[in-house]
This record gives structure tokens, C-alpha cells and sequence, in this order.
């Protein structure tokens, strides 16, 4: 058989009409349905939809009824079309229940000239048929008009059972509606599990009634400035269980479940914070403000597990979801080696060591959870001891835990890093938000397969699905993070919803196309780094200023669309010149250029290149390199709660030092630095000591500037101020010496270890006098 999105593409390009000028209809092509459905098959003739269709369901039939309402909603948002749900009588479209369709979550929708028809036997099947349809009614930029769906056949049915995300609510708080959307989106895609991580070393985030400081205390930490000194105003927030109620309901006619997760044994310091007497030593930290891993564990005596029980039947009142995630990564045994009750304990249960006691803490509690008819999962760190007989496992270190954890018979959920993890970058752009600068782009998620290779074809029945996590450490803002999760989720839903030899990278990103459209009518930011353009200068700023002339490539992350550019400054149109190579222009000129559909619309922002000559002797943050000995690994923002327009600097936490490459040494005669000062608040554990030091002079150390990398010859130190008195961002100029050719400029900070660490917000070069 061929692959069903191939036959689609072709059976749709067949059916549009060429409609006769002034006609009322708009024909799709092609069918632009994410994820790709598992089968489909083509008709003869369309089904005419205007405004006013009638979308009828069973009487009686609540989440039929809801479904329908969904799909009309859906429908309007995006197509500008006012749709009826009514229960009973004829209409045009009709979703019923058929015990035929077999197949949990499947549904079949049948359309022909004479009306739609979606059955399914439960109620997220007719929910996912009726977002097809939804799809399929909204499939070019035309608004507000009626729209033909040519007559299909779709029987559709999921790969795989958990098709989800995490987002990360105790580092940054994301207020329960601004959920929401992103909970409509997973419903429009098929998605199933929304995964909540509601708390950390940073924040407890979810009302537990018997323990009131978990959210009194543990909820709100004081940040540091970029001088270290403590905020004035606290940040925080936390869920009430009215709140999580409602959110769940809202899921649950969604089809959404909520996965909660309470981490432990480590992570556990705002908890502990809360509560000393639940951690190993008793003593009172503050709620953290260091990203990263923390030392805080709960203890393992009787009052700290009924401590955690009582949180856990709190939280099963609260989340029907079958699974209760207990988290289990990243837990430093450091406190519980120290501990002599800890140790005392590990004797008495006859464990070797502090992994295997881990292993006997998790089984406890996944034992706890049992009794109550639920089932725990926790991150892959819990097979470390030992895997509990009751747990399910999520891989994040890589697939090897859930290889392992499935060839012995536990359930798995793959969502491996960096591949889904959706707070890395999905582009080097300079406008990119704060996150990991380890680039994870559309296509490399898409291009993820969740079925390991690892996995006995036996054992293939216990990888439960994939999960895609958004962290949020570095992104603040409801509107940061649907920035990283939009439009990566497409991709998370398709690679877990569609058979694997249905998926298509080409047809992927027709489909997404009109995707996208739909997210700007539904007011979600979705990140276009993907489709922008990208310039790259060929043989480097130097050789173009020394010659007066510039090569220029143009390119975009997926080559979707057609690239057109002008040298004017006038905005890019469907009509500018087409880009087929290299552009040599003249040094002076400035390129604009976007990529375009087959219809005309960009695809992204235009983007500039400027050709200057201060341009070219100007390197940004993102323009800047690692020294050799380092790596830039974040992408962070100047304080630490910036919001979404904030500006934000790549840097290495070990080092903090900068390269300006191939700096054009003969044409300069000085320079003048940007700097921002930003919180040193990481928590590094047992990497601490690759931190680098450098020697200051000062008291709160210098900028040094080399020429020749950072061995080569220093042209200024300029003193840094004082933290505590002086503004985050400054400026230092100096004069360079006579050079020749181009040469490495390193940039090297030697502030104390015990204060903040600078970036390089930009570095510009000014050129050398003709005289």
C-alpha cells in the first residue's frame, strides 16, 4: 500500500476545482491534516460547508455534543465559519457512535457530496474525528469563506498510547489558563498526556490542605540581581485545588489527561524548605534560586514517608490519571551518605548502598500507589539500584534506560534529551528566547523514532509512547514557552500518533504550513525560526571589507518555500527577485529577503542583513564564539525573572569568556564592548570544580582583552565596578595596536567566583583612520 500522506497529497491536488472566477468555494489542496492520519482513502466530488451547516449528534450523547462544539469552535476560530452543534435531527455533519471501530482512540470520517460522517466507539475517538474534519475545513489562508472538502475516506487510529508533553511549572509558574490553549492544541492533535512538573528545588506549586507551608513557604523564593543582592520582591505562585480541578475537567473533555509529578527523593528543597523536618538534616534552606541540581533530599525514616503519602493522596484526589510521577532524577546522595540515621537505616534493610536505597524508597511508594489503584512512573535515574517491580519508567538520559527497562518487562515512555527537550533552542538566531544552546530543530524532532532499536520485538507491547518536555529554567513567560513548544509539537504529535511509514518530511511541512496559519489565528506565538532566513557570509568580514564586495548565501532551516530578496531596503514581496546563488553585492548594501509559499504569503518575518561597514566590524552575543578551553551551553537572560522582550546573552558557565573570530585587525583602531552582568545562580554539584577561575587584580576582578586568542598579546584590562552600585550593562572602549590580516580577539572576565558573571552583549570595531 502506498503511504497514506503521499496518496492524500495526490488524491487532493486531483480533486481541486478549478473554480470559475467570482465562485463562493475554495478548493484545499492538499489535505492538510497533522498528524497524518493512518489511512485515506479518496472520493468522488466535494462536500460544500458554509456557514450555517448544521452538526447534528445522538440526543443525549454529552461528549458527542462536546466534540461537536469543539469542532464549531474550531471552525470558527480558524476558518471564520459559524457552525451549529445541535443534538438530534439532520445535519450535514454527523458524529455517532459505532462499536465497529474497534480500535481505542480511532475513529473513521466518512465524506461525501451529501454530508461528513464521523464514527467512532469512545469518546476520544469522536473528539480526534471531529478535529480531522476541523483540519480539513480549514485548509488554505482564505477566511470567511465557504470551503469545499473533497469526498475521503479517513480510518484513523494512534501508534502509540501516550503521546505527550511535560511542562515545567515549579521553575517558572504558568498560570492554570494560560494551560489551556496549549491543552486545546494537544486535543487538536491528537495528543493525550500533559505531564505537570509542580515541583522542584525552586518551587512546590500544588495546594496540599494538610501540609498548608508547602505553598505558604515553598512556593515563592527571592531571586538575586545581577549584583547577587536578593530581589525586593519575591516570585512565586501556586495552584489551588479548585484551580486543578477545573484544569482537569478541562483536559479530561479534551481527552487530555494530567500526568502530576512531585520529584523526589532529591529536588526536594523547597519542600524541605517548608518542612526541615522531613529533609536528613533538619535545617531550614531557603526556597532555591540556583538552577541545576541541588544537594536537598527527603529523608527516609517513617514521618518523612508518611509525609510523602499524605502529599500523594492529596494529589490522587486531585488526578484521576491512572499514572503518578514521582520524579527520581538527579538525586545527589551526598546527605544520605553523611547522614548516620541514613546509614543506620541502609543497615537494617540490608542495602549496599545508597542507589539501592533509592530503589527500596521508590518501591515503597510505588507500592503505596498500587493500593490505591494507581501506578508510578518516574525519570530513568530510579533504575539505578535496581528497578521496583511496580515502576514504569521515563528515559531522558538517552533510550538505554528504557531499552533496559523493557526488555524486563516495565512500560516506557521515551523522551530522550536533547531530541525532545523543547527549551533548547530551535535555531542560533539572535532573537531566539532564553534556553539551551543545544539547536533541537523541527526536523530533528521529527525525525525521532520512539520505538528504540534496542527493544526484543516481544518487549515491543511496553514502550507506552513518546513525550516531548518543556523546562523552564530560562523560559518565563506563558508566551516564551509556547514559543518553544509551538511548532515542535506537530512533529511530537505525528512521530507519536501516525504509523511510521506514513510520516514524510516534505509533506510534513506542506501540512505544517497551513498549520501555522491557524496558530496566528488562534493568537499562538508559534517560533517561525525554521522557516526564517539565514545568511552566511562567505570568506568572512575582512576579505569583504578589504575588496568592497560581499558573497552572500541565503538559505532557511527546512527549504521550505521559494527565497526572494531585495538590495533597495524594501520589504520583500511574491514578486522580488527569485534567489538562485550566491549574492555578490557591494560592501554599503543591505539584503532583505524571505521565503514564500506557492501562494505568495512569507513564511517568516523578513530578515536583514546589513552590509555595512560598522555592520561588518560589529559582532552581536550570538556572532560570538567560545573561547577554545569552553563551550557556551545557555542562552540566558539579564535578570532572573526577564520577561518574554528582555534581552538575553549566550554563555559558558564554566568560563566566562568570549571570541570575537577572525576579527579584521588592519582595518580597526579600536573597539568598544557591551557588557552585561547576570546572576551566577547555577547549581553544579559535582561539576562545581570545572568552573574556571582566573586570577583577579581587582577587587571585583577586570575585563581583559586579547588579540591572537586568548594566549596572545593583552590590548586592555579595564576594572570591573562595583556590583553592588553599578548598573548591569556597560560599555568599555580601548584602542587596538597595528595589525595585519585577521586575528582572534578573546574576551576574558575575572570577576570572583563568588559574585555574577559577565557576557559580551556586542562587540564593535571601529575602523582605523586613513590618515
Amino acid at each position: 500500500m502506498r503511504p497514506a500522506h503521499r496518496f492524500a497529497t495526490a488524491s487532493f491536488a486531483a480533486l481541486s476545482l478549478a473554480l470559475a472566477a467570482g465562485a463562493a468555494l475554495a478548493a484545499p489542496s492538499p489535505a492538510p491534516i497533522i498528524p497524518v492520519p493512518a489511512e485515506l482513502t479518496p472520493g468522488r466530488g466535494a462536500l460544500a460547508v458554509r456557514s450555517g451547516a448544521v452538526i447534528s449528534v445522538p440526543a443525549g450523547d454529552a461528549a458527542a455534543l462536546f466534540a461537536a462544539r469543539l469542532l464549531a469552535g474550531q471552525v470558527k476560530q480558524t476558518r471564520g465559519l459559524d457552525l451549529v452543534a445541535q443534538e438530534g435531527g439532520a445535519g450535514i455533519i454527523v458524529l455517532i457512535r459505532d462499536p465497529s471501530v474497534s480500535a481505542a482512540e480511532g475513529y473513521v470520517l466518512t465524506v461525501t457530496p451529501k454530508g461528513a460522517r464521523i464514527a467512532a466507539k469512545d469518546d476520544a475517538g469522536l473528539l480526534y474525528g471531529a478535529m480531522t474534519l476541523a483540519q480539513l475545513l480549514s485548509p488554505d489562508a482564505a477566511f470567511g469563506r465557504p470551503v469545499k472538502v473533497p469526498a475521503l475516506t479517513v480510518r484513523d487510529q494512534p501508534r502509540f498510547a501516550w503521546r505527550g508533553i511535560m511542562v515545567d511549572v515549579a521553575r517558572h509558574f504558568q498560570p492554570a489558563e494560560s494551560l489551556k490553549p496549549l491543552i486545546d492544541a494537544m486535543a487538536a492533535h491528537k495528543m493525550n498526556v500533559l505531564h505537570l512538573h509542580l515541583s522542584d528545588d525552586q518551587g512546590w506549586r500544588v495546594e496540599i490542605k494538610r501540609y498548608p507551608k508547602l505553598t505558604e513557604i515553598g512556593a515563592w523564593r527571592t531571586p538575586p540581581t545581577a549584583g547577587e543582592a536578593p530581589s525586593a520582591q519575591p516570585y512565586g505562585g501556586f495552584y489551588t485545588q479548585d484551580q486543578i480541578r477545573d484544569l482537569v475537567a478541562y483536559a479530561r473533555e479534551r481527552s487530555v489527561t494530567i500526568v502530576p509529578e512531585i520529584d523526589l527523593p532529591g529536588h526536594a528543597q523547597a519542600a524541605v524548605a517548608a518542612y526541615p523536618e522531613i529533609g536528613v538534616f533538619g535545617d531550614r534552606p531557603p526556597v532555591s534560586v540556583d538552577w541545576g541540581v541541588n544537594p536537598y533530599l527527603f529523608d527516609v525514616d517513617q514521618p518523612s514517608l508518611t509525609f510523602i503519602e499524605g502529599v500523594l493522596d492529596e494529589l490522587m484526589d486531585l488526578f484521576p490519571s491512572t499514572y503518578i510521577h514521582v520524579g527520581g532524577d538527579e538525586a545527589i546522595k551526598d546527605q544520605w551518605q553523611s547522614s548516620p540515621a541514613v546509614q543506620a537505616r541502609m543497615r537494617e534493610l540490608g542495602l549496599k548502598n545508597e542507589h539501592e536505597m533509592q530503589s527500596w524508597f521508590i518501591e515503597h511508594l510505588g507500592q503505596y500507589l498500587a493500593s490505591h489503584g494507581r501506578r508510578l512512573i518516574g525519570w530513568d535515574e530510579i533504575l539505578e539500584g535496581g528497578l521496583p517491580t511496580s515502576a514504569s519508567v521515563m528515559s531522558w538520559r538517552g533510550e538505554q534506560g528504557a531499552i533496559d527497562a523493557a526488555n524486563a518487562g516495565h512500560d516506557v515512555v521515551l523522551s530522550p534529551a536533547p531530541t525532545l527537550y523543547l527549551d533548547s533552542l530551535q535555531s542560533n538566531r539572535a532573537d531566539e528566547p532564553p534556553g539551551r544552546l543545544s539547536i533541537v530543530t523541527l526536523k530533528d524532532v521529527y525525525a525521532y523514532e520512539p520505538m528504540p532499536k534496542g527493544i526484543a520485538s516481544d518487549k515491543a507491547g511496553h514502550v507506552l509512547g513518546a513525550q516531548a518536555n518543556a523546562w523552564t529554567e530560562y523560559l518565563v513567560t506563558p508566551s516564551q514557552v509556547r514559543h518553544a513548544i509551538f511548532p515542535r509539537l506537530d512533529a511530537v504529535s505525528e512521530i507519536t500518533w501516525s504509523p511510521k511509514d506514513r510520516r514524510d518530511w516534505s509533506g510534513f511541512l506542506n501540512r505544517l504550513d497551513i498549520q501555522r496559519l491557524r496558530y496566528a489565528r488562534q493568537g499562538i506565538n508559534a517560533a517561525d525560526g525554521a522557516f526564517a532566513i539565514n545568511f552566511a557570509l562567505d570568506g568572512g568580514r575582512g576579505a569583504a571589507l578589504r575588496s568592497g564586495q560581499a558573497t552572500l548565501a541565503l538559505s532557511t532551516q527546512t527549504g521550505f518555500g521559494q527565497i526572494r530578496y531585495t538590495l533597495d531596503g524594501k520589504t520583500p514581496t511574491g514578486r522580488s527577485a527569485l534567489y538562485g546563488k550566491p549574492l555578490k553585492v557591494p560592501v554599503g548594501t543591505t539584503v532583505r529577503a524571505a521565503a514564500f509559499a506557492a501562494d505568495g504569503r512569507p513564511t517568516a518575518e523578513p530578515q536583514s542583513f546589513d552590509l555595512g561597514r560598522n555592520a561588518l566590524l560589529t559582532r552581536s552575543n550570538t556572532e560570538l564564539t567560545a573561547c577554545p578551553k569552553g563551550a557556551l551551553g545557555l542562552r540566558v537572560p539579564l535578570t532572573s525573572e526577564a520577561q518574554a522582550d528582555a534581552p538575553a546573552f549566550n554563555v559558558n558557565l564554566f568560563d566566562t569568556c568570549a571570541m570575537y573570530p577572525a576579527a579584521p585587525l588592519d582595518l580597526a583602531g579600536g573597539f568598544e564592548v557591551k557588557v552585561a552582568r547576570v546572576p551566577r545562580h547555577y547549581g553544579l554539584a559535582a561539576d562545581t570544580d570545572k568552573v574556571r577561575w582566573h586570577y583577579n587584580a581587582t577587587r571585583f576582578g577586570e575585563l581583559v582583552v586579547r588579540a591572537g586568542g586568548c594566549e596572545g598579546t593583552v590590548v586592555a584590562t579595564f576594572p570591573l565596578p562595583d556590583p553592588a552600585t553599578a548598573d548591569n550593562r556597560l560599555k568599555f572602549q580601548g584602542a587596538l595596536p597595528s595589525g595585519t590580516g585577521d586575528s582572534d580577539l578573546c574576551l576574558l572576565f575575572t570577576a570572583p567566583l563568588s559574585g555574577p558573571f559577565y557576557a559580551v552583549e556586542a562587540l564593535a570595531l571601529t575602523p582605523r583612520s586613513s590618515n
